[in-house]
């Protein structure tokens, strides 16, 4: 019965060593003596827009004073920040890799304390646990967080980001305004080499044919038509009274003349209009087409020329900016690892798991019994 109890201590003894003992002096080792010193930079920002729909909060208010949060910005810029670009230009001749792997940092903290993976996704992945970015959706805040075992060091990195995210948004502005004037300034320059064209080949028609207008010319030539056949209703018309009255009239042959030159002048006036493959009827079908294209350009270059002021305008009205609303702070103490908070925090899991482990042991051994 003895040996039973005193295996039954024996047992909790070491149950105790492992869930409580051993567990609280490493963590008494490491928080108080190899843990590093860890500064916390902080900053805000909000990406807003003037044509983007605004959401709560913060970006009810933002629409007030004319501008709302900038959605796809804001993930392009989180996305940035977050990507191995952002770390290539941090690590800059190895920049961020020194900062963060200094004889001065815990082995157990730095960046290949032990010298065993230095390779490029180490280091990302290194990065990554460093740099935190949050983003609020109800106020469409992005907090940026960035720790480093020196004030300088998070302060240097989180403004280094933040600028970095500044340019991706103005990249992304200045590509999509460029995509917008590109796009309208080509339809510009295709309208105005239709409407060149068109121009040309109507001139190029006026000088092959000899006219400007067919159908005013063919205006023209009917009114003269007219007046020809007035001329020679009234020439007919003395004609005749002449002959009636006074055959002998020399007149009579003058008049005669003078209505066949008025009905010849009166055939060829009326050919020119129509009839002839060189009429004004002929032509004025080709002219009409001719025309038309030619309208039709003008009035097309006038839409694209309407269309880039368009886009112009609407480059400019889409524009998205980053606006820090807390600067990059600069860290006048450590603010981790919390020590104490640490240890006691090993003590409590473990005591829970000593309980635990303990009910356990005692259950099953009572079940033996």
């Amino acid at each position: 019965m003895q040996n039973t109890i005193f295996d039954r201590v024996a047992k909790i003894d070491r149950i105790l060593m492992i869930t409580v003992v051993v567990p609280v002096i490493v963590a008494v080792v490491y928080f108080g003596f190899l843990a590093s010193d860890v500064y916390v930079s902080e900053s805000r920002f909000v990406v807003r827009s003037p044509d983007k729909p605004a959401s709560t909060g913060l970006g009810v208010l933002l629409k007030s004073t004319g501008f709302t949060g900038g959605g796809d910005e804001i993930y392009a810029a989180e996305s940035f920040i977050q990507s191995r670009d952002a770390l290539v230009a941090l690590n800059k001749n190895g920049a961020f890799a020194q900062a963060y792997s200094d004889r001065k940092i815990s082995f157990v903290d730095r960046f290949n304390g032990l010298g065993f993976n230095g390779s490029f996704e180490a280091l990302y992945k290194f990065y990554k646990s460093k740099v935190l970015i949050e983003h609020e959706t109800t106020a469409s805040i992005t907090s940026l967080t960035v720790r480093a075992y020196t004030a300088r060091e998070a302060y240097r990195v989180n403004t280094q980001l933040l600028h970095m995210a500044e340019l991706t948004v103005n990249n992304l502005n200045e590509r999509g305004r460029q995509d917008l004037i590109h796009f309208a300034s080509v339809e510009v320059d295709e309208a105005k080499e239709k409407a060149r064209s068109a121009a040309v080949a109507l001139s190029a028609f006026r000088n092959s044919q000899g006219v400007v207008d067919p159908e005013k010319q063919a205006t023209v030539q009917l009114q003269m038509v007219s007046k020809l056949q007035d001329e020679i209703i009234s020439a007919r018309s003395e004609l005749l009274q002449l002959r009636s009255f006074t055959p002998q009239n020399p007149q009579i042959e003058v008049l005669a003349t003078r209505v066949a030159g008025l009905e010849r002048e009166m055939q060829n006036q009326v050919s020119m209009v129509a009839g002839g493959r060189k009429s004004l009827s002929s032509t004025a079908a080709q002219y009409q087409r001719l025309s038309l294209e030619s309208q039709l350009a003008d009035k097309q270059l006038g839409a694209a020329m309407s269309s880039l002021q368009d886009a112009s305008n609407e480059a400019r009205r889409k524009q998205a900016y980053l606006e820090r609303i807390v600067e990059p702070s600069i860290p006048d103490q450590a603010v981790e690892p919390r020590r104490w908070r640490g240890i006691l925090s090993t003590l409590l899991l473990g005591m829970v798991a000593w309980g635990i482990l303990t009910m356990l042991l005692a259950g099953v051994q009572e079940h033996k019994d």
